[in-house]
């Protein structure tokens, strides 16, 4: 999707560097194909900001370099991904979300929300520029791109450069408690432009939302997880514990 988007009429600048982008691999068959794209993956997992997040250990499972080369060129490859009329992005994030919660020994009862309830949520809190916002069960980031979305669409004037600029690195803080998810989430934010190249301007952590502080932001858009408890154990000034969180 990011090549797509690097494409006419987007002609957007793609994240992915040079040499480990998808037409590098496409025009690739054989143990080139496997060697490359095993090559890539280690070479971006090192990368630092988003990159790195989103492709830290990310492993090659399929060795077979014809399955490979058909994956990638004959199925792939065939489809134009930012235009089709179905939600590739939240219906595939819904199904990944679904398995990692119903997996017993890493699942931290995620739930996906409803869009049309995100985006009811964000329309009554009313987003404005220049305002932080936090989610800290962010699960795929679907509160922090609705939120993302009303800044761009609902101002009465367009965003200037310095207000953009804000909603790419200094706005948005995503907080999940599942790594693997927070890879999901990365890569949902990136394909929207939010999120830079450093370590330091990272718009979502790996991190137990109850544990410790996180800093302060204008609003908190959130649904909360069901399920595993944290970790954390609450004690108030008289050394009780009334609450294992």
């Amino acid at each position: 999707m990011a090549d797509e988007q690097s494409r006419p009429p987007i002609n957007k600048p793609s994240p992915i560097p040079k040499g480990f982008s998808w037409s590098s691999l496409i025009k690739l068959d054989g143990d080139d194909l496997e060697t490359h794209y095993r090559h890539t993956l280690e070479e971006l997992g090192k990368k630092p900001g988003m990159l790195g997040v989103i492709f830290r250990k990310a492993q090659n499972k399929i060795q077979d370099p014809a399955k490979l080369r058909r994956l990638v060129v004959d199925l792939i490859d065939q489809e134009q991904w930012t235009s089709l009329e179905a939600d590739v992005k939240g219906d595939a994030y819904e199904g990944l979300l679904q398995k990692n919660a119903e997996d017993v020994k890493g699942g931290a009862g995620q739930y996906f929300t409803p869009r049309a309830l995100i985006t009811a949520m964000v329309d009554v809190m009313a987003p404005k520029p220049g305002q932080t916002i936090c989610d800290p069960a962010c699960g795929t980031g679907v509160f922090l791109l609705a939120a993302y979305t009303y800044l761009v669409n609902q101002q009465s004037t367009p965003l200037d450069r310095a207000q953009k600029k804000a909603l790419k690195s200094k706005t948005f803080q995503g907080i999940e408690l599942v790594d693997s998810v927070t890879r999901l989430c990365a890569m949902n934010l990136l394909l929207h432009g939010i999120g830079g190249d450093s370590d330091d301007d990272l718009p979502v952590i790996t991190k137990d939302a109850l544990a410790g502080k996180h800093g302060e932001y204008d609003m908190v858009l959130a649904n909360p997880p069901f399920g595993k408890k944290s970790s954390v154990t609450i004690i108030n000034d008289a050394g009780n514990n009334p609450k294992n969180l």
